[in-house]
């Protein structure tokens, strides 16, 4: 019986290269991730609202937040009222600061906001507004929900690897660090980068704020080299990216 789970759950071993080797795997544990990569397809809003309150919280808890009084903190109050009542996937926007000199900003599916100090240091608010609008736009237009179910797969399959020792849960607090870290560092596609612009411009349009600054904003990105999130590493560039926004400000639409 217990044979026939590890040979069930090969098609697990064989995104690691490890189908040869799995008779020396627990076969529970094997299985377990073969259910978790199954899961990581099929997760519905609900389960990545879940997922992201774990996996804000995991980030948060290995970060250093803005105190509530803090310039920081007042100043993307300020920022994010030009919104007004947002929400992303049904849940109420959540907004922190992160201090650390990174450039860089991120949502997840159950409205967690977070900005890294770095970026505010170097954009002015409606600036701010149009990188934060692009990364709601992510979340708004499913991009995030694929870079979770991802990010999650990748862990399920690596509790394939690690069935060989004791222990191994179907999401210990390592995994979730680890999805965490896979999320916050996902790379978009081409595609999802200039429908999360559009979003943005839209959005900024809708709620009467400056679409000018998503422009400038793109532009002092791309004179950053070498950074690590999605918005410097992204294409297209973050030039070309700023001449679309100009073009649409320019037809009016």
């Amino acid at each position: 019986m217990q044979l026939k789970k590890a040979v069930a759950a090969c098609g697990v071993a064989f995104l690691l290269s490890a189908c040869g080797g799995v008779q020396n795997l627990d076969a529970n544990s094997l299985t377990s991730a073969g259910t978790n990569l199954f899961k990581a397809a099929t997760l519905s809003d609900s389960d990545i609202a879940a997922l992201s309150n774990d996996s804000c919280k995991s980030s948060d808890a290995e970060s250093k937040i803005a105190p509530a009084n803090s310039a920081y903190s007042k100043r993307l109050t300020k920022v994010m009222k030009g919104f007004g009542d947002m929400t992303l996937n049904g849940q109420k926007v959540n907004y922190k600061v992160y201090v650390t000199k990174d450039v860089n900003a991120w949502a997840m599916g159950n409205g967690c906001v977070r900005v890294y100090s770095g970026l505010m240091d170097m954009m002015n608010d409606d600036e701010l507004r149009g990188v934060i609008g692009h990364e709601m736009g992510h979340v708004a237009l499913g991009h995030s929900k694929k870079a979770m179910q991802t990010a999650y797969a990748v862990s399920a399959a690596r509790s394939a690897a690690g069935a060989a020792s004791p222990g191994v849960a179907a999401l210990t607090s390592s995994q979730l660090g680890d999805i965490t870290e896979k999320f916050i560092n996902a790379q978009f596609s081409q595609t999802q980068e200039s429908a999360a612009d559009d979003y943005s411009f839209d959005l900024m349009k809708q709620k009467g704020m400056s679409q000018k600054g998503l422009v400038t904003a793109f532009q002092k990105l791309a004179k950053l080299d070498g950074g690590q999130s999605s918005m410097m590493s992204s294409h297209p560039s973050s030039t070309s990216r700023a001449q679309h926004i100009e073009d649409r400000i320019a037809k009016g639409s």
